[in-house]
Order: structure tokens, then C-alpha cells, then sequence
């Protein structure tokens, strides 16, 4: 967003998710002169819609205005893929991690472009330090707030991999529903350790182990080796490890390696291909 920002004259920002006050502290208001505005005063020289899908209101909203306008319409793919996905809006331009993603996210349909600009979460955790080789248990990284597996599939995982290894187990920060904190306390009353630290990933001292969590492939590109773990995986979340390139607890020596690194950087290239289409470049 800051890349747009510096290179662009104006910017109009819609948000279902964020008050007026966090998007004041996200954009800095001072510094780039940022004001608000009624979300029916759009300006005639709207160029272009940049959004993350059309699932959410504000998303959905920019979408209509692209379509009535006669915009181009940008999709920015920010988190990994699953078959869970929603569909991308009709005509959308995919702003991908990898031509992998572009192409799986598109299933073929012939109104959607994709270009690969990389993820700028990746590029951000990604080092060229020499490989750390932890000593401690494993981490286990929680995703029991999700609905893509089932939630007794997800428990049994983990306490197998925790009976198995000795595991840590590391909740999601969205697993604080009643199921979820309940199940933290049967797991501590049978011994497993739970670790509520806001550490960073590099220094919980051990491999970072998950179903399908970002967190894997953010340690892999930091240098951290990380494995994916989950008993009986259905057909997606094998062909979801093959896709990120993720490896195998128990099955692959070797950990999941860095993801590669674009050469222009993931907000730079969004930046540029937004400008290049508004002919703002």
C-alpha cells in the first residue's frame, strides 16, 4: 500500500475491517497527508480498483465501481491457497505469489490474467544468513480456528505428533474460542507445553511443524528448518505441500527450502503493475 502511496498523486482506501483511527495509523495521516471522505464522492479520475477479492464488502464494493467505471480490477493474493478459496471477481487481474498460485487460483477460467510478483510476507522474513540448525523440541503451529480441516482431524494430529516428538504446541491467536482454550487445557493436563510467547519464529529454539500454516513457509524463507505434518492428509493438502513445495515430517530429510526470492521486491512489483495499467509509470 505504502509503495502506491509514494508513487502515486491520490489514493482512495475503502476498508470493511479497519476504523477511521487504524487506517490513520496505517497510512500515517501526517505524512501522507491522508483525509476522509464519503465513499459516494469518488473522484471522476479513478484509474484503477486494487483489493484482495470481492468476498468482503469493501471488496466487493470496489469490484462494482471497477466494473461500472470501467477500471481495471487488481487482486492481490495475500495469504497460501487452498481449494477453499473464494473465486476470483469476473476480469480480475491476479497479482500472485508464484505462477503456481496464478494458475490454480485462476482454474483455467479465460477472464483472469495472472502475474507473479512474489509475497511481500516472504520477502520480508527472507535472509541470506547461513541455515539455523535448533537443537529444541519441535513447534508445533496450531490452526484449530480453521475450517478447511475438520477440527477432530487437527486435534488428533497434533497429539499424535506431540506423543511422537515432545512437541510444543503454538496456538493460532484466533484460537481463543471456548473449543479451542478447552482443548489447550486437556492437552497441558496431559503434559504437552503450550507456548503463548510473541517470540518470533527463529527463537523458539526448535523445527517449526504445521498442517498448511504460513508459518512454515515464513521459517523456511528465515533460514529455520520447518516441516508439514498431518496424519491421513486428504488429496488437497498433499497437492497443497507440492505446490508450496513443502516437505514431509517423517518423509523428507531435508526441510522445506526457502521459498525463491523475486528480484524486484513483492509491493515494488504490485506498485508497478498497478501504474503500468493506469499509465502512471
Amino acid at each position: 500500500m505504502h509503495a502506491l502511496i509514494a508513487r502515486l498523486p491520490a489514493l482512495v482506501i475503502v476498508s470493511s475491517v479497519h476504523s477511521q483511527q487504524q487506517l490513520t495509523e496505517l497510512l500515517g495521516a501526517a505524512e501522507t497527508k491522508s483525509r476522509e471522505v464519503d465513499i459516494t464522492d469518488l473522484p471522476r479520475s479513478l484509474a484503477a480498483v486494487v483489493s484482495a477479492g470481492h468476498y468482503v464488502p469493501a471488496g466487493e464494493f470496489g469490484w462494482r465501481t471497477s466494473q461500472e467505471r470501467r477500471v481495471p480490477h487488481f487482486v492481490v493474493q495475500h495469504g497460501l491457497l487452498t481449494p477453499f478459496a473464494p473465486p476470483l471477481p469476473h476480469g480480475a487481474t491476479l497479482l500472485a505469489f508464484s505462477d503456481d498460485d496464478a494458475a490454480f487460483w485462476a482454474s483455467e477460467r479465460s477472464d483472469i490474467e495472472g502475474i507473479a510478483v512474489g509475497a511481500q510476507l516472504l520477502w520480508d522474513t527472507s535472509t541470506t544468513e547461513s541455515k539455523t540448525h535448533p537443537s529444541g523440541p519441535p513447534v508445533y503451529l496450531g490452526q484449530l480456528h480453521g475450517s478447511e480441516l475438520p477440527r477432530r482431524g487437527k486435534t488428533r494430529s497434533t497429539a499424535r505428533f506431540w506423543r511422537q516428538t515432545g512437541a510444543i504446541y503454538r496456538p493460532h491467536p484466533f484460537e481463543a474460542d471456548r473449543l479451542s482454550r478447552a482443548q489447550h487445557a486437556i492437552w497441558q493436563a496431559r503434559g504437552m507445553r503450550i507456548d503463548r510467547s510473541n517470540l518470533p519464529i527463529r527463537e523458539l529454539g526448535g523445527p517449526i511443524v504445521g498442517a498448511f500454516s504460513t508459518g512454515i513457509l515464513e521459517a523456511a524463507a528465515s533460514g529455520f528448518p520447518a516441516w508439514a505434518y498431518y496424519e491421513n492428509p486428504p488429496r488437497w493438502l498433499e497437492e497443497f505441500w507440492d505446490r508450496y513445495r513443502i516437505h514431509r515430517w517423517g518423509a523428507d530429510a531435508a526441510p522445506t527450502p526457502a521459498p525463491p526470492r523475486p528480484a524486484i521486491e513483492p509491493a515494488q512489483a504490485i506498485a508497478d503493475a498497478v501504474l503500468a495499467a493506469t499509465g502512471e509509470r
